[in-house]
């Protein structure tokens, strides 16, 4: 029992002030002192090319082609 106690001990005081160390916690609530590298952002809505027309069509006859399959299967319900 003392060495499962002594054991659990030590853990706590080694494990701990790491565990406590990830929180973030920072006087200035400010998350970082730099923007996010450039392959982290997210883009803007100015940065996203429009939709294609033809992706749309595309889009339009493959979701008509499953409703004609749904309703063969369906019948009714």
């Amino acid at each position: 029992m003392r060495k499962l106690l002594a054991t659990a001990t030590f853990l706590m005081l080694t494990i701990g002030p790491a565990a406590v160390a990830q929180t973030g916690n920072s006087s200035s609530g400010k998350q970082g002192l730099w923007p996010a590298p450039v392959g982290h952002r997210q883009p803007r809505a100015d940065q996203v090319p429009p939709e294609n027309s033809s992706t749309a069509d595309a889009n339009k006859r493959e979701d008509a082609e499953l409703d004609r399959k749904l309703k063969s299967i369906c019948r009714g319900c």
